[in-house]
């Protein structure tokens, strides 16, 4: 089995591009959203750690994002309970896709926490400033600060970038995307 590994900026597209693949997807995103709704375990670890947030079952986005904003120190203590939880949806996942060609691990702190073999292919998206600006801006959710959080635990994007195997270009347009993911697709296969 292949797995891809999917790096770039926060906003840069990489789950659009991870979908545009074609192969299994593990959106690490959407499994903390679930984690969220439907683990007592996680709630409950949260909910001892940062008494002052989370009370109550499920947990809401809202609630995680106050928490973050009002103390730096927070992002870290969420991201150390929940990366548990997710390392093993992703060991499921890889589990059930075992007989698959290919997957894609679209996973924000795939570099930082350690979840990338030696022998992953990794694949940048590069998208231009302005363009993940706009794109940032127009999430319901949108707050600079809280940004600037998340960016604080990730690492620089030159380093991600030097360390992938391919870029794929994305100026938010089908045809680019797809015509880089063609280019990987045939030279890894």
């Amino acid at each position: 089995m292949i797995k891809i590994g999917i790096l770039g900026d926060i906003g840069s597209g990489k789950s659009y591009v991870a979908q545009k693949f074609g192969y299994p997807v593990f959106n690490a995103d959407h499994e903390v959203a679930k984690l969220y709704q439907v683990n007592k375990k996680v709630f409950n670890k949260l909910k001892k750690n940062l008494p002052k947030y989370i009370s109550s079952f499920p947990i809401e986005k809202k609630v995680i994002l106050n928490a973050i904003l009002a103390n730096k120190n927070n992002l870290n203590k969420i991201v150390k309970i929940v990366h548990i939880e997710v390392r093993k949806k992703m060991n499921i996942f890889l589990k059930k896709h075992k007989n698959k060609k290919i997957v894609i691990l679209d996973i924000p702190l795939l570099l930082e926490n350690k979840i990338n073999n030696k022998n992953d292919i990794l694949v940048f998206i590069q998208s231009k400033q302005l363009d993940i600006l706009k794109r940032l801006k127009k999430r319901k959710n949108f707050n600079q600060k809280l940004l600037k959080r998340f960016k604080n635990i990730q690492y620089p994007i030159k380093y991600k970038k030097k360390k992938s195997n391919f870029i794929i270009r994305n100026d938010f347009t089908s045809k680019t995307v797809n015509d880089g993911i063609k280019s990987i697709l045939k030279e890894i296969k």
